[in-house]
């Protein structure tokens, strides 16, 4: 039997959700679910490239982002603040999985100068790509396919928006590793974007 029809316009803004929220309306906490959680599991899933794993960090997500919606300021949107809880978590939930080894790979022991700040190799830029509906689905495969190293860093640096300090601080990398990270990862998603690209 399907559950109960919720409406969704109930609360027309943000302010009348959170307001619903902070009175503890069932209705209030159904509608944020609805509303954000498609968002939150789908980035989840880029971070974490597992199911069911982006299904646990989108529960822990709201049930984080209710326990501690007295500390939520409004000085970004419930969406991007729910972003930044689920974020967490999959760095969290990567960190538990992750091998114990230096976080700075011999191999990312490359000079910070012989680094490019951009790559512009390629006329369409991977996260530009994004922007189109059929090249943003092989994007999204392409950046499942990603080993997890690279996968997360272009995600926070890319898609986020962080910066390299940001995303450095995130992760409990060097800032070096970082931009290698993400210059590898944009050079593999070049070459699992290229047959896609040279067919259309």
């Amino acid at each position: 039997m399907p559950g109960p029809i919720i409406d969704l316009t109930i609360y027309d803004s943000e302010e009348q959700l959170l307001a619903g929220l902070r009175r503890r309306e069932p209705d209030a906490c159904a509608c944020l679910i609805k509303r954000f959680a498609p968002l939150v599991y789908a980035q989840s899933l880029r971070l974490l490239g597992d199911p069911d794993e982006a299904e646990s960090v989108l529960q822990q997500t709201f049930i984080k982002a209710c326990a501690r919606l007295d500390g939520y300021e409004g000085r970004s949107g419930l969406g991007s603040w729910l972003y930044r809880i689920a974020t967490n978590e999959a760095l969290m939930q990567l960190r538990r999985h992750a091998p114990r080894v230096a976080l700075d790979d011999v191999a990312e022991t490359i000079q910070a100068d012989e680094i490019p700040q951009r790559t512009t190799l390629w006329s369409l830029d991977p996260a530009t790509a994004a922007l189109d509906g059929e090249l943003r689905a092989e994007l999204e495969k392409a950046l499942a396919a990603l080993p997890e190293t690279l996968r997360v860093v272009f995600v926070l640096r890319e898609i986020q928006g962080l910066s390299t300090d940001e995303t450095a601080a995130a992760l409990g990398l060097g800032e070096s590793a970082v931009k290698v990270r993400l210059h590898r990862a944009r050079l593999r998603l070049r070459e699992l974007l290229a047959t896609y690209m040279l067919g259309h």
